[in-house]
């Protein structure tokens, strides 16, 4: 399974493979799925940039935001890992954007011109959707929150993880060698929000989230889970918050698996600039038009710029 892949089915690996069960474990845990489904459901209002609502029974393209909010004591939180993804099933592919936290653009909702990963901060979930909707011109259809504090529980339940670090470092007091390495849920953490001792800041830091994604979901995709999964679950529920119900879940899952293997991966490119003493990523807006206009082409939508 792809990077990517493993991203978009996070929840759903976890949640529906897990759920889907063998033997005498399928009714007990489907049940429990079902109540930690309906616990992290979390809607929003409607997207305006689509005259009617996606619907994954049909088979449409769609769009999901991935946020990895670092909530914090006594901070609401800041949504350090943006990534949106458009999956169609008519072309079998999918199309993964990451947008850098620190891109400048304008915060719906809020009046101004600010960093885009401050939207939530500012408005939670809603007022991020808005945000990015707005930035790459194009409908979000669902929306994923991971919270990356919490993360640690979800790595502790599937055991710990493994990944290929590229960088050695050490970060609050815990080394990490360059190489295949074992996670806790403590490194894993630590691991993940490292970003000052790397020089690609957030394109690291980035990779890094994406690779522990991966390594949890890789892990708690498999049989052997099945043994642990309420702790899975539990842990899920504390830390995942979506407005994906479980009946899309599995829709997503059965007919979507072709298209989330083929993968194309864009990085929103642009200059960092000092404004006010204050550094932002700022994006051109040719820049801004061709990944829109890519996006929609692959959603299927009339091309048009803003």
């Amino acid at each position: 399974m792809s990077t990517p892949k493993k991203v978009l089915f996070f929840v759903l690996s976890v949640l529906v493979v897990i759920g889907l069960g063998i033997g005498g474990y399928a009714y007990s845990i489907y049940h429990n799925v079902n109540k930690t489904t309906d616990a992290i459901y979390k809607d929003i209002k409607k997207t305006d940039k689509r005259k009617e609502e996606v619907s994954v029974e049909k088979k449409e393209p769609f769009s999901i935001l991935l946020l990895g909010v670092d909530h914090r004591p006594g901070d609401k939180g800041r949504s350090d890992s943006i990534i949106v993804l458009t999956v169609n099933p008519n072309t079998n592919t999918t199309k993964m954007v990451s947008i850098p936290r620190d891109t400048r653009t304008e915060i719906v909702g809020k009046g101004k011109v600010d960093k885009i990963n401050h939207a939530y901060a500012f408005g939670g979930i809603q007022m991020s959707v808005d945000t990015v909707e707005n930035f790459l011109n194009i409908p979000i259809d669902y929306y994923l929150e991971v919270n990356m504090e919490g993360f640690k529980d979800i790595v502790e339940a599937v055991g710990g993880v493994d990944v290929n670090n590229d960088l050695d470092f050490t970060d609050q007091g815990i080394h990490f060698t360059k190489g295949n390495i074992h996670l806790n849920g403590d490194d894993a953490l630590v691991f993940s929000r490292m970003r000052k001792l790397d020089t690609r800041g957030d394109f690291g830091r980035q990779l890094r989230q994406r690779q522990v994604i991966e390594a949890v979901v890789k892990k708690g995709a498999t049989i052997s889970s099945l043994t642990n999964y309420q702790s899975v679950l539990q842990a899920i529920q504390k830390n995942v918050v979506t407005n994906i119900s479980l009946n899309d879940m599995i829709s997503i899952q059965k007919d979507y698996r072709v298209a989330a293997k083929n993968i194309t991966e864009i990085q929103v490119k642009g200059d960092s600039k000092k404004i006010d003493g204050i550094w932002y990523v700022l994006v051109a807006k040719e820049e801004q038009d061709n990944i829109s206009k890519d996006l929609r082409q692959h959603l299927e939508l009339p091309v048009e710029t803003k």
